[in-house]
């Protein structure tokens, strides 16, 4: 026989008094005074024969038992107003707002935009350009996908893809100006991304890193880089995610097999509470869905071979292929891929 569950109000008062921080505060909310919300948190202290609250102090203290018993309040609750928000709206309409990574959301997600507004065309998405994890906090932003190490306390988080990082550049440029080995970049302009760190990675793999340099153009963001390459102007850094599709269609090129890991992952994350919300879950859903069709596999365009680190040859016309998703080490320099 299952136990006997503590009854509901009281419970309702207890999880509005921890959120709001003041029993006054659970009193407004639930609109009733706050002798009510004080008798209902005492009759629920009764009936698990224990304190849930310290008192005698200024602020409001969870006892050890009131903060073991807060998080599955708090979870129930919010499954019920997910299942009655599902009941009250059985098409999925509304407004949603996105914070993504600006070259994902230009070159990855925009194009894949109509797929999702098929499905859901009740659906309005508010779509912002930003790898700033402070949207987290706001309450503007319903779903981030961001870059980094996906260490952000207090927020749901889901690793979305690793990435591998390789050269890309226009065949207009190549055509005219080949590159016949690793050495040959010397004669062209290369394209960051970053502050610089992930094109002194790769160049390392390549046992490469002291070679003459040409001229270099720093970019606020992978995006930009990116669109300096499709323009012919040079050969930027691309990853197995964003510049797929450039590749697939042959408006870049990849003239070495070689390919080495990103300092971080692009991660889905967004606050708790949002998380329980159709809309959030329909639209993370689809992400991970969209994520999972078979893409196109790069493949390098040149035909020398390279030799990486440890003497491993790394053929130029090898398919550049994305790894499976793991967990990046939570010590990581900093995020650049923005």
């Amino acid at each position: 026989m299952a136990s006997r569950l503590p009854p509901l109000n009281p419970l309702r008062a207890f999880e509005a008094t921890v959120r709001r921080g003041s029993v006054s505060a659970a009193a407004r909310e639930l609109s009733v005074t706050h002798g009510a919300i004080s008798h209902q948190i005492r009759a629920l202290e009764e009936a698990l024969g224990t304190a849930l609250f310290e008192r005698g102090g200024k602020r409001l203290k969870l006892t050890p038992q009131g903060a073991l018993l807060l998080p599955a309040v708090t979870n129930a609750f919010g499954e019920i107003a997910a299942a009655t928000a599902l009941m009250k709206q059985p098409e999925t309409r509304g407004d949603i707002s996105i914070a993504c990574v600006p070259a994902l959301l230009s070159l990855w997600l925009l194009p894949r935009l109509p797929s999702f507004t098929e499905h859901y065309p009740g659906v309005r998405l508010k779509l912002v350009a930003s790898n700033d994890p402070e949207h987290l906090r706001s309450l503007d932003t319903d779903v981030c996908v961001l870059y980094g190490d996906g260490n952000w306390p207090d927020c749901w988080t889901r690793l979305w893809s690793n990435l591998q990082l390789f050269p890309v550049a226009s065949p207009t440029l190549l055509n005219s100006r080949p590159l016949r080995s690793v050495r040959d970049l010397a004669d062209h302009t290369l394209f960051h991304g970053d502050d610089g760190r992930e094109w002194n990675t790769w160049l390392a793999a390549a046992d490469a890193i002291d070679m003459p340099r040409g001229p270099q153009h720093f970019m606020s963001d992978a995006r930009l880089s990116t669109e300096a390459a499709l323009h012919g102007q040079g050969i930027a850094l691309g990853d197995t995610i964003t510049a797929s599709s450039l590749i697939a269609r042959g408006d870049l090129v990849v003239p070495f097999g070689l390919t080495v890991p990103a300092n971080h992952a692009f991660y889905v994350a967004c606050r708790q509470a949002a998380r329980q919300t159709p809309i959030v879950k329909v639209f993370i859903d689809w992400l991970f869905a969209t994520l999972e069709e078979t893409l196109p596999e790069p493949q390098a365009s040149a035909r020398m071979p390279m030799r990486g680190r440890g003497g491993r040859a790394a053929d130029a016309h090898r398919p550049l292929s994305a790894p499976a998703p793991r967990r990046p080490a939570s010590s990581q320099p900093r995020k650049t891929r923005a």
